[in-house]
This record gives structure tokens, C-alpha cells and sequence, in this order.
């Protein structure tokens, strides 16, 4: 660059340039989610989220849908075929909105979903995905249980063969979409490993009672699955693997969404902050005018953006085939953590005005509690680094 380039303008909603990085289908998937959820989702979350309920889900299926979120990066079968960078960005502004929405899509995707497409045989593929990405089906997956989150394992549902069937019984427990779920992604302990299998919400046997209160998640529908002598035919099992490698890769990939949707939640927290500054007056000037507020901001702006570029990249080595499940610990484990501290530090900015609906700060914040431990915990993914970093495996 010559010394009389001139420089673009600072941009204090991006100020290192990451929009650079997207090219123009990347911006307008970006754009056309974030004035879905600021149209959708924005007006009515903090009531939602207050009577602990999301009432419209499945009319929000549908549009988002209609949008090709749902199970977006997954190719054929009426998915979008979206890069993993553009599902990132629609993770990111769906939190922006609420982790519940997220969570909503992510769980259809890149679990549910992703599950049947990776895994599942043809007649499962042609039976379901093309119905859940349109928003008509809703589904949800089945592998945490009350007493085994971090070592499913030892997971205690269990199926076995009866003739040519499969009979199905445990319970799971804090399952996105599981009462409002057509159709169900469960993991079983079996006589030759763990398996999945697809359950039809009508199977007899089958339910799921949905979860109540909850002060974290309050718009997103939290249930547990109960299996009393549910009974399969053999076509339910997913035909292509076994063992833990399946829903853990199912995991994976839903980390990956979290990774982005994390900074979504940090955002908004940050931008509320930013404008609550300029326009809140004490000692006869906006607090923004005071050297502590500028630095909380300027902190919480660092962290911000250092995370997206961080999620930007995990992004690009997904594309390339080159992303590992180590690296998506790294991303989890930081964002969210990161994430957390922004929202709380925005919460002192606004003060009292903090803890009020009328603002998204305590609701982000209260929502990335549950974030902070699903998908795997902070020390869970501080153990796979470890294990990496090291050679050892600590987790026993």
C-alpha cells in the first residue's frame, strides 16, 4: 500500500475488517437470517422467554425452513448444501436473537439431522430429511440421560433383538424439541455396542414429557424421552455405525454451530451496552465519556471479535475437510467462556437496567449457563486439550 492509500473508515461494528473475509452469498445468507430473527424473533423473545415457552415453534420450523436453515451445510435430500462458514453466521445471528432459536436449529440439523444423513440408510434419508428441512417434521436427539451426561458410556438405555425387532427401553433426559418432535435420534446400549435408532414420536412405548422450570433456555422446549418396551422393526437402526463414534461425531458438529452462536448472544450483550453508555448520564455526562466504561467496552470488543475470527477460521478448516474435534473444543471452550464474560460485564454497564427483560443482557446471559455445559462442559473440552497437548488421557 502506498503512503497516500487512503485507509477505509473505522467500522466500531467491525473493527478488524472480518466482513472482508465473506464473500457476497456469505453476507446475504448473514443478512437474510438476521432480518428473519429481528422480524420473527426480537419483538416477542423477552415475553416468550419470561412465560417460559416458545408458543410458535412449529410455524418457526417452517419458516426457518423456508430459509434452508435446517440442516443447512448438509447436501441433497432438500438441504441448502451451505458452506460451514455461511451455517456459522446463521448460527451466530439466530443467537443474537436467543439461544433457544439456535438451539431449535441446531439440534435439527446438526444432530437430528446430521445423524440420519452421515448415518442412517437410503430409506431413512428419503423418509425424513427432506420433510425436516422444510420445517414439517421436527426432531430432536436422544443420547443424554439422568444419570450419564459426560460419560455416555455408561449410558443405561439399552436395546435389544426380539425376532427381527429391537425393543427399546431407558430414559433421556434434557432434550431439545422432544415434545414437540416428530421423530427422534436415540442412542441404545446393545449386546454389539451402542446404536442408533429412528423413533417415530407415535411408536407406543415412546413419550416425552416436557421439562418446566427452567431459568435458563425458558424459550426453547425442554424434554425428557421415556422408552417403556418401545418396539422397532429392524429398519429403525442407523446401519452405519456403531458405538460412541456416532453420536459423538453428531456432537461435534453441533459444537461447531455453537462455536459461532456463542459470539451471536456476546454481541448483542455488546451492542446493548455500547448504545446504554452513550445515552446513560451520571455526574453530568453519557458513562461512556468515563475512562472504566471505555475500557470494560474495549475489552469486551477484543474478546468479541477475537472469538468470531476464531469461529471464522474452525469455519474454513471444516470447508476444507481439515477441521478436528480438538479444535472444536478449543472454539467451544473459549467462545462460550468468553461469551459469558461479556454479557456479564455488559450487565454492569446497564446496572440495574441490567437484570430488566427490556433488555437482552440477563437473558443472554442467564441462556449461556446452559450453553457453557451442553454439548460437553468446560472441563470435559479442558480434558480433550489436555489429552491433546499432552498424550494423557485424564478422564479417568
Amino acid at each position: 500500500m502506498s503512503a497516500s492509500a487512503k485507509l477505509p473508515p473505522f467500522d466500531a461494528a467491525d473493527p478488524l475488517g472480518i466482513d472482508d473475509l465473506l464473500d457476497p452469498e456469505d453476507l446475504a445468507i448473514r443478512d437474510t437470517v438476521r432480518g428473519w430473527a429481528a422480524d420473527r424473533v426480537l419483538p416477542y423473545v423477552a415475553d416468550w422467554y419470561e412465560k417460559g415457552e416458545l408458543p410458535q415453534i412449529r410455524e418457526l420450523a417452517r419458516e426457518l425452513g423456508g430459509l434452508g436453515a435446517l440442516g443447512m451445510s448438509l447436501t441433497g435430500y432438500g438441504c441448502a448444501g451451505a458452506t460451514a462458514v455461511q451455517y456459522g453466521l446463521a448460527c451466530l445471528e439466530l443467537e443474537a436473537a436467543d439461544s433457544g432459536i439456535r438451539s431449535l436449529v441446531s439440534v435439527q440439523g446438526s444432530l437430528a439431522m446430521y445423524a440420519i444423513h452421515r448415518f442412517g440408510s437410503e430409506e431413512h434419508k428419503r423418509e425424513w430429511l427432506p420433510r425436516m428441512a422444510a420445517g414439517e417434521v421436527i426432531g430432536c436427539f436422544g443420547l443424554t440421560e439422568p444419570d450419564h451426561g459426560s460419560d455416555p458410556a455408561s449410558m443405561r438405555t439399552h436395546a435389544k433383538r426380539d425376532g427381527s425387532d429391537w425393543v427399546l427401553n431407558g430414559r433421556k433426559m434434557w432434550i431439545t424439541n422432544g415434545s414437540v418432535a416428530g421423530v427422534a435420534v436415540v442412542w441404545a446400549a446393545t449386546e454389539e455396542g451402542i446404536r442408533g435408532f429412528v423413533v417415530p414420536a407415535g411408536t407406543p412405548g415412546f413419550s416425552a414429557p416436557e421439562i418446566k422450570h427452567k431459568w435458563s433456555l425458558r424459550a426453547s422446549v425442554t424434554s425428557e424421552l421415556v422408552l417403556d418396551d418401545v418396539r422397532l422393526p429392524a429398519s429403525a437402526v442407523l446401519p452405519e455405525v456403531v458405538g460412541l463414534r456416532g453420536p459423538l461425531s453428531c456432537l461435534s458438529h453441533a459444537r461447531y454451530g455453537i462455536v459461532w452462536g456463542a459470539m451471536g448472544a456476546a454481541r448483542s450483550s455488546f451492542e446493548a451496552a455500547v448504545e446504554y453508555a452513550k445515552t446513560r448520564e451520571q455526574f453530568g455526562r453519557p458513562i461512556g465519556g468515563f475512562q472504566l466504561t471505555q475500557a470494560k467496552l474495549a475489552d469486551m470488543a477484543v474478546e468479541l471479535h477475537k472469538g468470531i475470527l476464531l469461529a471464522h477460521h474452525l469455519g474454513r478448516r471444516m470447508d476444507a475437510g481439515r477441521l478436528r474435534p480438538e479444535q472444536v473444543s478449543f472454539g467451544k471452550l473459549n467462545n462460550v467462556r468468553e461469551a459469558i464474560e461479556i454479557c456479564r460485564t455488559a450487565r454492569t454497564i446497564l446496572g440495574a437496567n441490567g437484570i430488566s427483560l427490556e433488555y437482552p443482557v440477563m437473558r443472554h446471559a442467564t441462556n449461556l449457563e446452559s450453553v457453557l455445559t451442553y454439548e460437553g462442559t468446560v472441563e470435559m473440552h479442558q480434558l480433550v486439550l489436555g489429552k491433546a497437548l499432552t498424550g494423557i488421557d485424564a478422564f479417568r
